[in-house]
């Protein structure tokens, strides 16, 4: 698959697939958004999966914005490979264990919970990137 190059002022409203549209995976004050095809796909798995709207909290980040909210310098988010979500009503570990079997042997999964440990997070959400290597995280 590849990562295309939209533009928010074409195609903000184009459907990438039945669930999703290229806004959902803007950064704020960047009419540029870079999108993994494989990445979608993996969305609307995770969407068709669960049966419940998936919320992308953070998608393409410009290298500003990533800084800004304190990404990894090397981010998938940069790349159009990556992207943050929670699904209404399922918990964390059951949308990353669900991320597990669409991308056993590479691929990162992160779980951010909202826990004791995270009492300020509104949500808990999971980051899912398209890397060739595998990488896991709980943070």
């Amino acid at each position: 698959m590849a990562i295309k190059e939209y533009s928010m002022s074409r195609d903000s409203t184009r459907q990438l697939s039945p669930s999703f549209k290229v806004r959902e995976f803007a950064c704020k004050g960047s009419d540029v958004v870079l999108l993994d095809d494989e990445l979608v796909v993996l969305l609307q798995c995770i969407r068709e999966h669960f049966g419940k709207p998936v919320h992308i909290t953070s998608g393409y980040r410009t290298v500003a914005h990533n800084a800004a909210v304190g990404g990894s310098k090397s981010s998938q988010h940069l790349l159009g490979r990556a992207a943050d979500l929670y699904v209404e009503g399922v918990p964390v570990a059951a949308v990353a264990a669900y991320a597990e079997t669409l991308l056993p042997s590479r691929g990162g999964i992160g779980r951010y919970p909202k826990d004791a440990a995270h009492p300020k997070r509104s949500t808990g959400w999971v980051h899912i990137d398209t890397r060739a290597g595998k990488s896991r995280w709980k943070r």
